[in-house]
């Protein structure tokens, strides 16, 4: 009879056992989309912490869409997504409709020539007036007797507005080219010997040459230390008093954990809190 007894209690503890477990599995689980959407120069920080972030959460599905700053922060006005990407800092106006920006890392935005070009460094001045057609031949800043092939980015790009403000060349550009993506101008710089263009530091492979500015190489340390000038935040959007879905939350958070910034720093940006 005790026998019995014992192995009917250990059932019963088994079973409570089980059905704690299962809750607590449960409740620790997340599950659902997380859905972003902008800024096509943060595609490579975004699509690493995205897919470090859905390999340790398979219950969850992770997009991104590289439509552009301006897009991405429209997306969420409207709400149509749940985290915008910006590369660029909000607007007051922007702001001012309840919008909230988290720096998540800082890029460089090298300005980038093709790599036969001979120039090696100029000065925000000298850009400046390359944008502007105040200089309009390689051979006045030390190039080859060539017209220069000016590109840039398509209005509402964060890319441009952070070099035009940089620069002071806003509303002045005159581009030869407007294109609507990092990869865009380095294929177009990378094909045509007399172009200058502009493309997140990040993005910048091997194809085409990223001029020094003012004697100084952009790099993740140039950045960190603010002795490279052209340089933009990389902004998280979000709608103050909208809460985010418990998987986007998720996500929100491992991006601006301290197991996010190795994932950033491989990305080739800088995390916002070293």
């Amino acid at each position: 009879m005790k026998k019995k007894l014992f192995a009917l209690a250990m059932v019963a503890c088994l079973a409570v056992v089980c059905l704690a477990g299962c809750g607590s599995k449960t409740e620790d689980e997340v599950a659902g989309t997380v859905s972003t959407d902008g800024s096509t120069s943060m595609e490579k920080v975004i699509g690493s912490l995205g897919e470090v972030f859905q390999a340790e959460n398979e219950s969850i599905d992770f997009t991104y869409n590289p439509t552009g700053s301006g897009s991405g922060i429209s997306a969420i006005e409207k709400g149509t997504c749940d985290i915008g990407l910006s590369s660029r800092s909000l607007k007051d106006e922007e702001k001012e409709q309840g919008l909230e920006e988290t720096v998540l890392a800082y890029d460089g935005i090298a300005v980038i020539v093709n790599a036969d070009n001979k120039v090696e460094d100029l000065t925000i001045d000298q850009i400046a007036d390359i944008y502007t057609g105040k200089i309009k031949n390689w051979k006045e800043v030390g190039g080859v007797d060539a017209e220069i092939v000016v590109i840039g980015r398509e209005a509402g790009s964060g890319t441009r507005d952070g070099f035009e403000s940089i620069t002071g060349t806003e509303e002045t550009c005159k581009l030869r080219q407007e294109l609507t993506s990092t990869g865009d101008v380095i294929a177009t710089v990378k094909s045509n010997e007399n172009a200058i263009g502009y493309a997140s530091l990040a993005s910048v492979d091997d194809t085409v040459k990223a001029l020094t500015v003012g004697g100084v190489k952009p790099s993740a340390d140039t950045v960190l230390d603010g002795t490279y000038k052209i340089q933009r935040p990389f902004v998280l959007v979000t709608k103050e008093g909208s809460k985010l879905s418990d998987a986007a939350q998720a996500f929100f958070d491992y991006a601006m954990s301290d197991d996010a910034k190795p994932v950033i720093e491989k990305a080739g940006v800088v995390p916002a809190s070293k």
